[in-house]
């Protein structure tokens, strides 16, 4: 996209987006883990589960419609990037482990599988962060 690359404000803009979705997605994850974990017991897990994940969704899509747009415009520059691979294998790795986490019925169970997978999760969404900020500077 030859906009992201002319214009001063563009690129630091699509950055903000990016990084308003990952705070949706990584703070209803986290609010959802210490749910699993016994925190706030008083609030139905299945309640809490429908709106952190809808919110998180929402803050995912964010992520990808603003990295994508990101990519577009320095993609042989990213393939090139061993933190940015990295970042999409973490990414990769992190929905696979939502696929186990959900086909399981873990919010159903809230049993040790669901506590393991959840900080799984959280785990690696930090670790996608963390390559996301090394990014910049490899």
């Amino acid at each position: 996209m030859e906009v992201l690359q002319t214009h001063p404000w563009a690129y630091p803009a699509l950055e903000v987006v990016h990084i308003f979705g990952i705070a949706l997605l990584l703070g209803n994850l986290v609010l959802l883990e210490l749910r699993v974990f016994g925190r706030g017991a008083a609030l139905p897990v299945a309640e809490l589960a429908r709106m952190s994940l809808t919110v998180a969704a929402c803050g995912f899509a964010l992520v990808v419609t603003s990295g994508l747009l990101m990519f577009s415009s320095q993609t042989q520059e990213l393939l090139a990037n061993r933190a940015f691979t990295l970042k999409m294998l973490l990414i990769l790795l992190a929905g696979g482990n939502a696929l186990a986490f959900h086909m399981r019925g873990s919010l159903q169970r809230l049993d040790t599988t669901a506590r393991a997978l959840m900080l799984v999760s959280t785990v690696l969404w930090l670790a996608v962060l963390t390559c996301g900020r090394w990014i910049a500077y490899r």
